[in-house]
């Protein structure tokens, strides 16, 4: 199955909402209980991969998949 892109953006972008104000109370946990920091971490990169997958960047099957018609060719 192939995730339509424009889904895959909103439910990051829904993500990064939800999240965000959740990193800021976690930041202001981690001053005063150090042992915080790695749950606010991983938050952290949760969000910054929902912020990968909403940029501007070009769809990962097309970047690195060879064109349809070579696979053909190198399969004759």
């Amino acid at each position: 199955m192939i995730p339509d892109t424009d889904r895959v953006g909103r439910l990051a972008q829904n993500l990064v909402e939800l999240l965000s104000p959740y990193e800021e109370e976690l930041i202001e946990l981690e001053r005063e209980f150090p042992q915080y920091g790695p749950l606010r971490r991983a938050l952290g990169i949760a969000i910054a991969e929902a912020c990968y997958a909403i940029s501007d960047r070009p769809d990962p099957v097309q970047a690195f998949a060879p064109p349809a018609d070579k696979i053909d060719r190198r399969a004759r």
